[in-house]
């Protein structure tokens, strides 16, 4: 699998919000919007039911570290998830399956990791850019360090043990650090 990166361009975030709603579907955009502000891994994200909104705060167990996760939603997240529940009040899933409503007799599931990975990485290759379901998670956690320059917050938000992951995870560089070196004189 090819590294993703880190989407650094707020018109880049929109634009590839827009194609994938143009190219696939509403549904797919609104995982790319509420996974960019929740910076879930994409198995937590496709895994989140209606029921562990409590409120404005999601509340859920981490599937890779077992650890919980409360995060509190912001007013773009609980208008999106508002939306979701209205146009499909049977849901238990947020982004439920809709070919699970076709099959009788099972449970209802989730859209698969590999739709969604499918749908970014065809909406990157038309903008040029290493695209995937990890870029979400990404984004943020560039976007939160690029705001506050806060690495210690950068890392608890994504539940990270060590700052050099984190500087590589969210895509910061030699040349970012250099830029910083150049532009701060006191």
């Amino acid at each position: 699998m090819a590294e993703v990166q880190a989407v650094k361009s707020k018109d880049t975030i929109s634009l590839i919000s827009h194609l994938l709603e143009m190219r696939f579907s509403k549904q797919m955009s609104i995982v790319w919007q509420l996974g960019i502000n929740l910076g879930l891994r994409i198995s937590d994200l496709l895994s989140v039911k209606f029921t562990d909104i409590q409120e404005d705060r999601l509340i859920l167990i981490e599937s890779k570290t077992k650890k919980q996760a409360s995060i509190i939603l912001n007013d773009k997240v609980l208008s999106l998830i508002n939306q979701l529940k209205e146009q499909h009040p049977n849901h238990q899933y947020i982004f439920q399956s809709y070919r699970s409503r076709t099959t009788k007799n099972k449970p209802p599931r989730p859209l698969s990791r590999r739709a969604v990975g499918n749908a970014f990485e065809q909406v990157g290759q038309e903008i040029k850019m290493a695209l995937g379901t990890h870029s979400m998670r990404k984004t943020r956690g560039y976007h939160l360090y690029q705001d506050t320059k806060d690495i210690g917050r950068v890392m608890k938000m994504l539940r990270h043990s060590s700052a050099e992951q984190t500087l590589k995870y969210i895509g910061i560089t030699q040349e970012d650090i250099d830029t910083d070196f150049k532009r701060l004189v006191l």
